[in-house]
């Protein structure tokens, strides 16, 4: 087989952009081995099951997806109602690299914040979504959705999360990070 790139180089657009590791390589191609059921139905979806309950509890479940769209997706929708709404920054993934799958796909309304430097803070989630709470005609902000190293580079410090924790948390919202 040709290589048509070169593995040296290093890009960081996209956590799509990096190759696989030889360990995950190895138990994929282990995996690959014989026949198993479809759509969950396998054992490697059980054990990550049991495993992802034996962690965070009995409740717990896994949703295995092919990528960080879908994971925000399955995530965002499984705790929103169809008209809820999620905040996030200007700059934030799910507004500007998600080919709109958020809106389109989880019919999610996006508020979307003008930030500086890509981070949210309470007094900017404040001067840009109006407080309509119970407003039947308006769509109601349920998440409060950050990414801890932004699309700018910049990062939360962890008061500044347990800060926007609270706001999102005094209003009955979520946090997704």
């Amino acid at each position: 087989m040709t290589r048509l790139h070169d593995p040296a180089q290093r890009g960081f657009a996209s956590d799509n952009y990096a190759g696989v590791l030889p360990e995950v390589l190895e138990a994929v191609a282990e995996a690959n081995l014989g026949h198993q059921g479809a759509y969950g139905a396998d054992v490697y979806t059980t054990a990550l099951g049991e495993r992802i309950r034996e962690l965070f509890g009995d409740a717990a479940r896994a949703f295995p997806v092919f990528n960080g769209t879908g994971a925000n997706i399955v995530a965002l929708s499984s705790v929103s109602d169809r008209w809820s709404a999620v905040v996030c920054a200007d700059t934030g993934h799910i507004h500007v690299d998600e080919g709109g799958a958020p809106e389109k796909v989880a019919g999610l309304k996006l508020f979307v914040v003008p930030t500086d430097g890509g981070k949210l803070t309470p007094e900017a989630i404040s001067a840009a979504v109006p407080d309509r709470a119970g407003d039947v005609h308006w769509a109601q902000p349920r998440v409060l959705s950050v990414a801890q190293s932004t699309e700018l580079g910049t990062v939360y410090t962890p008061d500044e999360l347990r800060a926007l924790a609270q706001y999102a948390h005094e209003r009955g919202w979520l946090l997704h990070v």
